[in-house]
């Protein structure tokens, strides 16, 4: 983004709309753009300039590996210009595909084990496909989701409701270097409740459709998936069970009409995706009993396991720790694990 324009987006009293409609009017000179929005927006403008503030963010940006981006600017997400106020300027880190290719996971921070687990089995199966996977970063499962894209080796894209400076939540500093990044809001801003909303609206616009995973009825996936229904974007769920307050959310889209989502086959068949085979190692010889009694039981503790296959704790435990280095189970909380 040229210096000129990002200090007219900088400067106070200009938003998207004011911001786009006075570059359409003058869109090679933003000094006259900043002038057609009046007098005192033009004053406000200058002292941007003389400050050097754009010219700060701009070398802050370099530092980082940041891109600063307007409409109009090579690599501003065409999917942004879908919404009224699409966000000015823009901070982007890595490449954002066309929002045709991308599909949206979200749900709930406090996610059951089972959805972490179904979220992670969705994101991976998208990418394998070729889709790239977008989500939020949050806990639960959006960092399940980010996750398990990474681990098909696809692609994966955050959208974060902070500066990309301020990486949260900070156990995720790891996961987001993996990864593209976008952000609206500046170098040094921190995560603030209100900042979510709006984060959740580009999440909806930069991907063909949102997939909810465990949602409560007061969920920000739920206004993820407003949003994506009013910028025309498919909306999919996965069922829980009735009585879970965790799944109401989730379970409320599929009652007003939203397709359930059964399982990784099913989501890529209604989004026209193609299958791509999973290369998964099989378990050794040792250990195919243990691994077929994981897959029966869907979760089990090490002890259960024991009482089935007839083996010691100490070996089965072993054991299960040699199917999690080969990808083949997952430990989860409370000493469970689960096959993969």
């Amino acid at each position: 983004m040229e210096v000129g324009w990002l200090a007219l987006a900088l400067t106070p009293g200009v938003g998207p709309r004011r911001f786009l409609k006075a570059q359409a009017r003058h869109p090679d000179d933003p000094a006259a753009a900043a002038g057609a929005l009046g007098p005192e927006i033009l004053a406000a403008y200058r002292k941007v300039r003389e400050t050097g503030v754009a010219e700060r963010v701009l070398e802050r940006a370099e530092a980082l590996g940041v891109r600063v981006l307007g409409p109009g600017d090579p690599g501003y997400p065409e999917g942004l210009l879908h919404l009224a106020d699409p966000p000015v300027p823009l901070f982007v880190k890595g490449e954002v595909p066309p929002w045709e290719a991308a599909v949206a996971i979200v749900g709930t921070r406090r996610a059951s084990p089972w959805a972490k687990g179904f979220a992670r089995e969705l994101a991976a199966a998208l990418a394998r496909a070729g889709a790239t996977v977008v989500s939020g970063l949050a806990r639960g499962i959006d960092g399940a989701t980010h996750r398990g894209a990474l681990e098909a080796g696809g692609k994966t894209l955050a959208v974060l409701g902070s500066g990309l400076d301020r990486i949260y939540p900070p156990e995720h500093r790891e996961l987001a270097e993996r990864m593209a990044l976008v952000s609206e809001f500046p170098f040094g801003t921190g995560p603030r409740p209100e900042h979510f909303p709006r984060r959740n609206r580009l999440i909806a616009a930069l991907a063909r459709a949102v997939v909810v995973v465990e949602a409560p009825e007061r969920s920000g996936a739920l206004i993820t998936a407003r949003f994506a229904l009013e910028l025309g974007r498919e909306v999919l769920a996965v069922p829980g069970r009735p009585t879970d307050e965790k799944s109401r959310g989730a379970n409320r889209l599929i009652a007003d009409g939203a397709p359930p989502v059964l399982g990784p086959e099913e989501l890529l068949a209604y989004l026209s995706l193609k299958a791509a085979p999973e290369e998964k190692p099989e378990p050794p010889p040792h250990l195919r009993g243990l691994y077929e009694a994981l897959r029966r039981a869907g979760e089990a503790l090490p002890d259960d396991l024991a009482q089935n296959t007839g083996k010691d704790a100490g070996w089965v435990l072993a054991g299960l720790m040699e199917l999690e280095l080969l990808g083949l189970a997952e430990a989860l909380p409370g000493g469970r694990y689960r096959a993969r």
